[in-house]
């Protein structure tokens, strides 16, 4: 039974680590969460592995025989091996959470010359604050120093959203008067997709934004460009208004600055 958990539990690992579950990586944080899931991967192969040879097993040798119609053993249960298969998995469920805290912890330490961004979600748009940079502001286009710790300030105006970049490996929600942050080190040049990964209303799979990350000098060249007026869709309470402003960003009509000029 051993030998044959070892060998089921390796199969399924090695054919299950072949698929890229994840996607490109592009953020310091990339790696050792997508090796915290190749782990929880590996670990629920054999775990699986068990399950299915200890049923096979008890399938096989405690079937009913040929003829035989009588009763099975009265058994009323095994002390030792409800303990065994409690404790185990605790051990199991322990060991993985302290490891999966660990990860997190350290890709959330930050440092003092992050870029702190504030990142405002509300139905069905995003909009960026620079305040480190003059004050500056962008809407449906995110742009990002690489490597460069970012802290965004997520603020929902609405309903809950969540910030999802996949490349990032990042994902937490921002909460309706509660501010929560997202750190972040961005270690390719390229763009990429702010999702919203939280169902938010009709629109919800259009909430996107476009996140270009470059160099410093790119970055320090764009912000320059930014307005410093405060984008109308975060002022406004017409909701109509709001509508028309939201459709005009989702449908191109809002460009990099993406603010609405009076």
């Amino acid at each position: 039974m051993v030998l044959a958990v070892i060998v089921l539990g390796a199969i399924q690992s090695v054919v299950l680590l072949q698929f890229d579950w994840f996607g490109d990586a592009a953020s310091t944080a990339a790696g050792p969460i997508d090796t915290l899931m190749d782990v929880t991967i590996v670990l629920s192969s054999f775990i699986f592995a068990i399950v299915c040879v200890a049923l096979g097993y008890a399938l096989i040798k405690w079937r009913a025989k040929p003829g035989d119609e009588g009763d099975g053993l009265p058994i009323h249960g095994n002390t030792r091996l409800e303990i065994v298969w409690t404790i185990i998995p605790v051990i199991i469920v322990l060991a993985l959470a302290g490891y999966s805290w660990a990860v997190l912890d350290d890709i959330e330490k930050t440092d003092s010359n992050a870029l702190h961004v504030n990142a405002y979600a509300q139905q069905f748009a995003w909009t960026f604050g620079y305040p480190e940079d003059g004050n500056k502001w962008s809407e449906g286009e995110l742009h990002v120093p690489v490597d460069r710790q970012v802290i965004f300030d997520l603020q929902a105006q609405d309903v809950i959203h969540s910030f999802w970049v996949p490349e990032w490996r990042i994902k937490k929600d921002a909460v309706p008067g509660l501010k929560t942050d997202v750190v972040v080190t961005p270690d390719k040049v390229g763009t990429y997709q702010l999702i919203c990964a939280e169902l938010c209303g009709i629109g919800h799979t259009t909430m996107r934004a476009k996140v270009v990350v470059e160099s410093q000098a790119d970055y320090d060249a764009w912000v320059k460009k930014q307005t410093t007026k405060v984008p109308e869709l975060l002022l406004t309470t017409d909701q109509f208004k709001q509508e028309q402003l939201k459709k005009e960003e989702q449908s191109g009509g809002i460009e990099g600055s993406g603010v609405v000029e009076q």
